[in-house]
This record gives structure tokens, C-alpha cells and sequence, in this order.
């Protein structure tokens, strides 16, 4: 028996079963060979991207990146800082003529030191473990040492995520009036067939596509401040939609809040992130987070398609579990 989809069925004082019982059910170890390090993206082929390319009709761009800088909303949880950005060559340098450069020249340099997830980014498939197991079904202490993740490093999908992105406005399909769910609010199954039933054909989600989520959270902190957006209350996924990530085949999806899914987790006892633990180390399921969608969200509702080319490669980090981007949807 399959697990239910419906969150009333959780057993909320459980989550060990209700994770593990997930984790069995859509577990994709071995599907792309022993050696696999992409997981999920292996759903994208060149054909996907041919098709995805025919979706550019009027070379528009939407940027889907938030900002980096040190006005965003990390509040050192976990070590997890916002980006510092430092100059070490100015205009003021130039103008004096202090660089130490011939004839004249003059230039601007400068440095950023930052976690990779402090804004908008991919979480890595050794990023997450369960039970000490990483992806596959490999020791997390094989996988991730010091010298970082040694076999699914990011560096692996440089080249990879380019595909069809879809756009599911659960915010705007749930709450028209507002465009915005409330924190706490658990996005189902049901919610996600019936959203891509009322936005149309062009949203219809498959195999190798990239699915972007928008809660309209981050539209509420742009107008609110930032309060408790990096880790607090936020709606997102339900740890029922597990299955239907697995069977859709979908290579990655992303959300516009900072963890993807529901917080809190949906559960009376301790938990924390049960649908990571079920879908990057189980599925090998790509998770992008801390999204901007929204001006995506007026484009597409204006033009009346959900789908785009989406670009989203993460930066060549060798052996990092995930990586800072500015994704890219071209329509």
C-alpha cells in the first residue's frame, strides 16, 4: 500500500514512519547505475532542451535571482550569514594613482564571502542524509568529508540544468484576491493537479521539467520586511506530495521561500525538513530555494503560458552541496 497523499492521514506523533515509509516507496537508488551523481536531472536530455528552446517566442528574460547582498534575510542560523562584499581596488585608488599601474590605467576589484545557500541556490544531492545515507544509498562519510562532497559535488550539473521550466502559481490559483498563502499552509497534491488544471495546457507537468513554485511569501517580506522569512513559518510542500514528485519525473523544482516545504513540518513532535530527508537522498531530487517569482508570475499570467526555457546552472564549486545562481527563465 502506497502512502496517502492526503496530509489528514499523517500520523502526527511519527514522523520516523511516515519519513521512512516515503523514503521506501520512491526510492530511485540504482535507476541511473551505481556511479550516478545527478540524480533526478538525468530526466533532462538533449531532445527536452531542443523543445524547451522552441518555448522563446519573444527573447524576453526574467531574472528568478533575489539579491545578494547584505540586506537579506539570513540570521546566522547554522553559520548561515548574508553575503559581505568588499572592495580591494576603488575608483578612489585610481584617481590617486596608488595601484601602482603604468600609463594611467586604473581599475576596480573586488571580493564576496558568503555560505552558498544565503540566497537564491540549488541544494546539492549531498546536501541531505538520511539515516547517515546519502544519495544512492551511499555512506554519508564517504560522500561528504572536509574536503568536501567528493562524489556528487555541484560542479557535476554545471552543464546539466538547462530545460522547460513550468510556473505554479499555487499562491495566486489559491488566494486570487491577495496572491499570497499564509505561513504554515501545507500545499497538496490536490492543489498542485488543480492549479495546473486551471492555468491550462502549458503548465502540464512531465518528465525533465523544472517546476517553480510560488507561495507569494517573498512578496509578503518585500512589503513586510524580512522577519522571520530565512528559517520560520512558511507554506510550502506537504511531505504527502513525495509521490507525486517521484512520479511525475520532473528533474528539479524550486519555491520562492527558504525551505521548500511546509514550516513548521507537519507534525505534534520534534521534526525538521521530513520532505528533504525523503526526496534529495532517496529520489536524488534537485531543490532549489529562495526564489523570486514573482515578476515571473505577472509575465506568464499576461501572456497566458506557464512554460519557458529555464536556465539555472550552478557555479563550478568543486565538492560543494550547493551553489548560489541566477536562474533564468527566457520566454
Amino acid at each position: 500500500m502506497m502512502p496517502s497523499e492526503n496530509p489528514a492521514d499523517l500520523d502526527r506523533a511519527d514522523p520516523e514512519r511516515e519519513i521512512a515509509a516515503r523514503a521506501e516507496a520512491y526510492r530511485n537508488w540504482g535507476r541511473w547505475g551505481e556511479d550516478d551523481r545527478l540524480g533526478t536531472l538525468n530526466f533532462i536530455d538533449a531532445a527536452k532542451r531542443v523543445d524547451a528552446a522552441g518555448l522563446v517566442r519573444t527573447g524576453r528574460v526574467v531574472s528568478l535571482s533575489q539579491r545578494f547582498d547584505t540586506d537579506g534575510p539570513q540570521k546566522g542560523w547554522r553559520r548561515r550569514t548574508n553575503p559581505v562584499h568588499t572592495m580591494t581596488d576603488t575608483g578612489t585608488d585610481a584617481e590617486r594613482g596608488t595601484q601602482g599601474f603604468p600609463h594611467g590605467i586604473g581599475g576596480a576589484d573586488d571580493v564576496i564571502a558568503m555560505p552558498l545557500q544565503c540566497s537564491t541556490q540549488w541544494d546539492g544531492l549531498g546536501h541531505i542524509f538520511d539515516h547517515g545515507v546519502a544519495w544512492n544509498g551511499r555512506r554519508a562519510g564517504d560522500v561528504v568529508t572536509s574536503d568536501g562532497d567528493l562524489v556528487t559535488g555541484i560542479e557535476h550539473a554545471a552543464s546539466v540544468v538547462v530545460s522547460r521550466g513550468v510556473l505554479l502559481d499555487v499562491a495566486r490559483h489559491l488566494s486570487p484576491d491577495s496572491g499570497e498563502l499564509e505561513d504554515g499552509y501545507a500545499i497538496t497534491v490536490a492543489d498542485l493537479e488543480a492549479c495546473i488544471a486551471a492555468q491550462g495546457a502549458s503548465s502540464a507537468v512531465g518528465r525533465g521539467d523544472i517546476v517553480v513554485v510560488r507561495t507569494g511569501q517573498l512578496a509578503r517580506t518585500k512589503r513586510d520586511g524580512w522577519g522571520d522569512y530565512a528559517g520560520g513559518p512558511a507554506p510550502g510542500l506537504s511531505l504527502t506530495t513525495a509521490g507525486w514528485l517521484h512520479r511525475t519525473e520532473i528533474a528539479a523544482i524550486a519555491t520562492d521561500t527558504w525551505g521548500f516545504e511546509v514550516r513548521p513540518n507537519e507534525f505534534d513532535v520534534p521534526a525538521f525538513q521530513p520532505l528533504h530527508q525523503v526526496v534529495i537522498p532517496n529520489l536524488g531530487l534537485t531543490i532549489g530555494e529562495l526564489w523570486d517569482l514573482d515578476e515571473l508570475a505577472d509575465v506568464c499570467a499576461d501572456e497566458g503560458r506557464y512554460d519557458f526555457l529555464l536556465s539555472a546552472a550552478p557555479l563550478k564549486i568543486t565538492g560543494a552541496v550547493g551553489s548560489p545562481i541566477n536562474p533564468v527563465a527566457i520566454l
